[in-house]
């Protein structure tokens, strides 16, 4: 029996047994699985399922520890990491997905790689789901007359949707949970830009050859005036949303910023001005778009709220049924998780780099690359200072690991379905789910091997 506690925060993980963490397992393997084997029960419930497994966490934690402080673990995990990092998905979903670009391009290899070298650069500015919403449509479109196109779409997945968004945390969502928890804005920038540099540089050569050698060699493309999309000059819908998205960026910076010495206790947990302010504008440029944005624009963009609802419910489940699972890794060895911190410690007591690399990024690959690099945030230490100084590679191999290797899989980062359910409404006929993986073993893997004896050992 354990104590009662007066915060879920203060938790004992290493009184805590590991069938706390049977919930959150159970949810992320419900995340895995169920679209594959369950494809219609799991579209159309995965919210209550995803309840269900917090109410599965929840109960049992309130009749143990008591009601106060099962509320007070929900409040914290809500305020202090759930609603920052939906609020900043959201507004970046529903501001690029204002933005319609209209007009026509002619797909060549050259064309090809150049809007996957600027949705690369993009996603670290407007995030990897701003940069696959705003760039997806334009290049399926410019590619329309060609019979080859799945390699196309499988390229912008591994570096617009992922890879591209290492470099912020604007970029990719494990980035932004870093960010809540203490770490600089341009600390992955200074400290991954080597690794980022060497993954997009590659895919990108690798892309080139490979779209070369179809268009050339395989491609039986239409002549221009069959091309399924009329020629038309490159314009702009929605182009308000340009202004807002900066506005976005500025308050990510003000919120890391400025320090205002405010800080409410709701529960047990702090919630900083700053970080109030943040959250409150965002919604409120939510709702600027809503009404600013001509409605031509969305339908262009086929706008929809299911992805953007599907993030939301799932991750409620995924931060509250994490906390057990936080406080078993904070208490290292002595946790239940032990085996898991000795699988990424050395014999000297110091973080291996190049286990914290891959486990990292096997788990980000299957189990969404957000609350994997929450775990292992604070498996390393979950003091942001140290891990930004004394133990800054460990953080860069837990940051890259989360962030590149969320390509291995459709569910490996949020954006990847997206791009995926985009494409397959366009006519091509993209991979299964293990056929996508084929991809990702051949050109992907190969590179995080040399990656991680190039900056890892």
């Amino acid at each position: 029996m354990l104590p009662q506690l007066a915060h879920a925060a203060d938790l004992d993980g290493g009184a805590l047994s590991a069938l706390w963490g049977i919930p959150f397992i159970g949810l992320l393997l419900s995340i895995a699985l169920g679209p594959l084997l369950f494809t219609h029960f799991w579209h159309h419930h995965f919210g209550k399922i995803a309840l269900a497994w917090g109410a599965a966490f929840l109960l049992p934690f309130a009749a143990t520890f008591g009601v106060h402080t099962a509320a007070a673990g929900t409040v914290h995990a809500l305020l202090a990491e759930y609603i920052p990092f939906i609020a900043l998905l959201t507004a970046l979903f529903v501001v690029a997905g204002g933005i319609c670009v209209r007009g026509n391009l002619h797909g060549t290899p050259a064309l090809n790689t150049g809007l996957l070298a600027l949705g690369t650069v993009l996603a670290s500015i407007m995030g990897t789901t701003g940069a696959s919403m705003l760039l997806i449509r334009p290049l399926i479109r410019a590619n329309d007359n060609r019979k080859h196109a799945v390699h196309i779409v499988v390229f912008f997945i591994f570096l617009v949707a992922n890879a591209g968004g290492s470099l912020t945390p604007l970029g990719d969502p494990p980035l932004f949970l870093g960010f809540l928890k203490g770490v600089d804005f341009f600390w992955t920038m200074q400290n991954i830009f080597p690794e980022t540099l060497f993954v997009c540089v590659s895919l990108l050569a690798i892309f080139y050859l490979l779209d070369l050698h179809y268009y050339k060699n395989k491609e039986e493309a239409l002549p221009p005036a069959l091309d399924p999309t009329p020629d038309s000059g490159i314009s702009f819908e929605g182009k308000f949303n340009f202004v807002l998205l900066l506005a976005v960026i500025a308050l990510v910076l003000m919120s890391g910023f400025w320090k205002s010495g405010v800080v409410f206790d709701v529960m047990g947990t702090p919630v900083e001005l700053q970080n109030l302010l943040r959250d409150l504008a965002l919604v409120a440029i939510i709702v600027i778009s809503l009404w600013s944005t001509p409605t031509s624009a969305r339908a262009g963009n086929d706008f929809s709220w299911g992805p953007i609802v599907e993030v939301a419910k799932l991750f409620a489940g995924i931060f509250i049924t994490i906390i057990p699972v936080i406080a078993m890794l904070r208490a290292g060895e002595e946790g239940a998780f032990g085996a898991v911190v000795r699988a990424v410690t050395g014999p000297d007591g110091q973080p291996v780099d190049a286990m914290y690399f891959w486990i990292t990024g096997l788990l980000s690959s299957f189990l969404d690359n957000a609350p994997t690099y929450l775990v292992f945030f604070n498996t390393a230490s979950g003091d942001a200072h140290t891990l930004m100084t004394t133990l800054s590679s460990t953080l860069a191999a837990i940051s890259a690991g989360a962030v590149f290797m969320g390509a291995n899989s459709y569910i490996g980062n949020a954006p990847n379905m997206m791009v995926k359910a985009i494409a397959e409404e366009r006519g091509i006929r993209m991979p299964s789910f293990f056929g996508y993986m084929a991809w990702s073993l051949v050109i992907l893997v190969p590179l995080f091997v040399i990656m991680t004896f190039l900056f890892f050992v």
